[in-house]
């Protein structure tokens, strides 16, 4: 039996669908990865997730659906480079609202963008709270990969934590998921200089952010160090990815909200 919400017909989205059940969107982006990873990466990885981890999350008693995955993403970080395709924040943003507005119109009253790209996510809280105050959805959104950053142990890269694209990581994954698309002749590090001995500026739990985009640190547009990089490594990424999200997902399913009215 499916769990598609695109393979379901109309009608069935109304026999099928409960205010319990879980929507869960796979959101990406197409967009430059260095000489060395496909444009698709992080929708790849998305998707990739997603759809090892709806069955997970039936299996372990919730009512998930995989929904169709959003592709293309906010990646004007990489405007400059051949290949990206990218919606600025606007186009997204109404985009999001535009499907939370169509998800209202079901049964369903929980959704979940699990996102594969770090453009996304600043604009991705701001729509969790957008389609919550219109249309009374309760929303999450979670990392789809729970990957880091290379240590210089066991054969892994010294990132310096600051492995964001195009790193170990990633490349790992990939690696892992479509090894085809992975040119390992054209590995390269670029790991920025200028964060060193930092403790407030820089990239994820860093508390001071800034705005960057991607040639900011070299023309290759990578920050990280994809040498070292191995499918074995890019596997248990995966599988922790999904052990991750499963806690997440169950967590969802038993997370409530008071009920609030459709806005529009």
């Amino acid at each position: 039996m499916t769990r598609k919400f695109a393979e379901l017909s109309g009608p069935q989205t109304l026999e099928r669908l409960t205010a319990d059940s879980v929507l869960v969107v796979p959101i990406g982006a197409v967009e430059h990865h260095g000489p060395h990873l496909p444009l698709i990466t992080d929708a790849l990885v998305a998707e990739s997730v997603v759809s090892s981890l709806v069955p997970m999350a039936v299996e372990a008693g919730i009512d998930a659906w995989q929904m169709p995955t959003l592709t293309i993403g906010k990646s004007d970080e990489h405007h400059w480079a051949s290949g990206t395709l990218w919606l600025d924040a606007k186009t997204l943003f109404d985009t999001l609202v535009d499907l939370g507005r169509s998800v209202a119109t079901t049964p369903a009253r929980k959704i979940v963008f699990v996102n594969g790209h770090g453009g996304n996510t600043a604009l991705l809280g701001v729509t969790n709270r957008e389609l919550r105050r219109r249309f009374g959805l309760t929303t999450f959104s979670m990392p789809a990969g729970r990957g880091r950053a290379g240590t210089g142990r066991d054969g892994e890269p010294d990132e310096q934590g600051l492995g964001i694209h195009g790193g170990w990581f990633e490349t790992s994954m990939i690696m892992h998921l479509r090894p085809d698309l992975v040119d390992e002749s054209l590995f390269a590090p670029n790991v920025p200089e200028q964060f060193a001995g930092l403790t407030q500026i820089g990239f994820n739990s860093m508390p001071v952010s800034f705005g960057w985009l991607s040639d900011d640190f070299g023309p290759s547009g990578i920050v990280g160090d994809p040498t070292g990089a191995t499918a074995e490594a890019g596997k248990e990424i995966f599988e922790h990815s999904l052990e991750q999200g499963l806690v997440a997902l169950k967590e969802i399913d038993t997370f409530t909200m008071p009920a609030r009215p459709v806005l529009g």
